[in-house]
């Protein structure tokens, strides 16, 4: 079709099929073209990438750590840890001391009515950990996905779903983690 209207015997008496193929069907297909600015920070961001996957898994691996160890946790779930079903095939397949940045784990109800009510609490007094569903960021998101993401299905459906009242979802950012682990202890504070 291209060709009968945009070919040299088309209304426009030149051959510029190509030229129009070329330009519309890639802006369909691939997006605009983009912007030198925005090039720039592409390419900055991937000369760091490794940089900061690595600074995400050492963070993640630390609060892996640091939340199995402390007494206010229930429970634990990162293929760094040993005890974690999947450490073994973990270290086989992951490269060495890069598990993820993303963990779940369990606070227990302290002085709270549930441990349900607990994560929430706990959530809500962090500073630096920003209550949200992303992953991956730069930046350290927490999310109690009982009371948020998965609060639309049934008790039983979340369970199906892995969901459970005490669980948070933790994607740990490149802060120090120092300063993380700080904010973690002020928040468990908040539940006694």
């Amino acid at each position: 079709h291209l060709w009968n209207v945009f070919g040299p015997s088309g209304p426009f008496g030149a051959n510029i099929a190509f030229a129009i193929r070329a330009r519309v069907v890639n802006l369909r297909d691939q997006g605009c073209c983009q912007n030198p600015f925005g090039s720039f920070l592409l390419v900055q961001g991937l000369e760091t990438l490794s940089l900061r996957g690595r600074a995400h898994c050492e963070n993640s691996n630390a609060m892996a750590e640091y939340l199995s160890n402390h007494a206010q946790v229930e429970w634990v779930s990162h293929p760094s840890l040993e005890a974690h079903p999947s450490h073994e095939l973990a270290k086989k397949h992951f490269r060495a001391g890069c598990y993820g940045s993303v963990l779940c784990f369990g606070v227990k109800q302290g002085g709270c009515a549930s441990a349900f009510e607990a994560a929430k609490k706990f959530t809500d007094s962090l500073r630096i950990a920003t209550n949200l569903a992303n992953v991956g960021d730069a930046k350290t998101l927490i999310i109690h996905p009982a009371s948020t993401t998965h609060e639309q299905l049934s008790p039983q459906e979340q369970i199906d779903a892995g969901v459970v009242g005490d669980m948070l979802r933790l994607s740990v950012g490149y802060e120090d983690f120092e300063d993380l682990k700080k904010d973690f202890e002020q928040a468990f504070a908040a539940l006694a």
